[in-house]
């Protein structure tokens, strides 16, 4: 079964969405394409080589001119719960760029709307769908090393030396938090198979960056199996450039479990038994990686009628771990995060 996708948003990273994922999946169908900036609009024309007439200024325009089973909507966060609920509105399956949504209180509405119409309906948590982590989460599920006691993760990027007037990131609403750090968020739950209780959380913007509001934060997590996390991110760090999943560090009971993924360096998992040899695990090949993955998981979903792991319903649970840690941050005071009631 050929799914046929409907994508909305082609700013660079639509564009790149649609060219190096969606392009390389014979199992999606593109039939039709949607940006409200009707330059954006044309410059994806021309450099995707897209139909014109399968072009169009609004997704509710292209929901009833075209034929869909899906739509990608791959738009900036403002755009996100309006397309979704439109979509979702129309019976379409729905794949979403994160964050989620601008309030969980949209984000719940969402989720229900898609229960009500008994669509699919994920969030591209594409950090997920890499063998380091997928491996680091078997080895804590099979307790090979004993209970996580402690985990430390560094995320450090330069990301400080575009023109400050033209370079939109700049500009977004807590940089770290909400455009990076929800990737590490997500990671946290998937390899522990707990959820977050409490955090603290402080951003700082320091002299030399070009960011509005602050692009460094450190947080201490504290999950409900008594897990810890200790988290430093920043996009001005001069140190050491890290991958984009971080560098991680799992104190457990008999050991330690150190691993990294998705960048320049080698994506590595090596097992630190105490008084025993260092051991690198062998990881496996996945045929679909990163946003290919999230595509590849879609369209499983949508063949079988099965929930996938970054379901809506389930990635509620992040995105309350990212607005209790911009609350922290902003009141400079501990946050208790609620135990979410799953959506009927």
């Amino acid at each position: 079964m050929t799914i046929r996708l409907m994508q909305v948003g082609l700013g660079q990273w639509g564009q790149n969405w649609a060219r190096t994922v969606v392009a390389l999946d014979k199992r999606v169908e593109p039939v039709a394409w949607v940006e409200i900036d009707a330059a954006a609009l044309q410059q994806a024309q021309q450099h995707l080589h897209l139909p014109e007439d399968h072009c169009f200024p609004s997704l509710e325009a292209a929901l009833e001119a075209v034929e869909t089973d899906a739509v990608l909507i791959t738009a900036s966060l403002e755009g996100h719960i309006p397309s979704a609920m439109t979509a979702l509105q129309a019976n379409k399956h729905v794949l979403m760029e994160k964050p989620f949504a601008p309030t969980l209180e949209e984000a719940i509405q969402a989720v229900q709307l898609a229960s009500e119409h008994e669509r699919i309906f994920m969030i591209s948590q594409n950090y997920r769908f890499f063998p380091a982590p997928r491996v680091a989460a078997e080895l804590v599920h099979d307790n090979e090393l004993g209970p996580v006691g402690a985990i430390t993760l560094d995320f450090r990027r330069y990301a400080n030396t575009a023109p400050v007037e033209t370079h939109r990131h700049y500009h977004i609403w807590h940089p770290l938090l909400v455009d990076m750090a929800i990737h590490h968020f997500d990671l946290m739950r998937m390899i522990l198979g707990q959820e977050p209780r409490r955090i603290i959380c402080t951003t700082y913007n320091p002299s030399w960056s070009r960011f509005v509001e602050p692009p460094a934060a450190t947080a201490t997590i504290f999950f409900d199996g008594g897990t810890v996390v200790s988290y430093r991110g920043s996009w001005v760090s001069p140190g050491p450039q890290t991958n984009w999943a971080g560098e991680w560090r799992m104190e457990c009971a008999q050991g330690e479990i150190t691993w990294t993924s998705r960048g320049e360096q080698e994506e590595q998992v090596q097992l630190h038994p105490l008084k025993k040899r260092t051991r690198t695990i062998e990881l496996p090949r996945l045929e679909y990686t990163d946003r290919r993955g999230s595509l590849d998981a879609f369209v499983h979903a949508i063949r079988t009628g099965q929930e996938p792991e970054t379901s809506a319903r389930d990635n509620l649970k992040t995105l309350t771990l990212m607005f209790a840690a911009t609350t922290s941050a902003d009141s400079g005071q501990p946050v208790d995060i609620p135990i979410l009631a799953p959506p009927p």
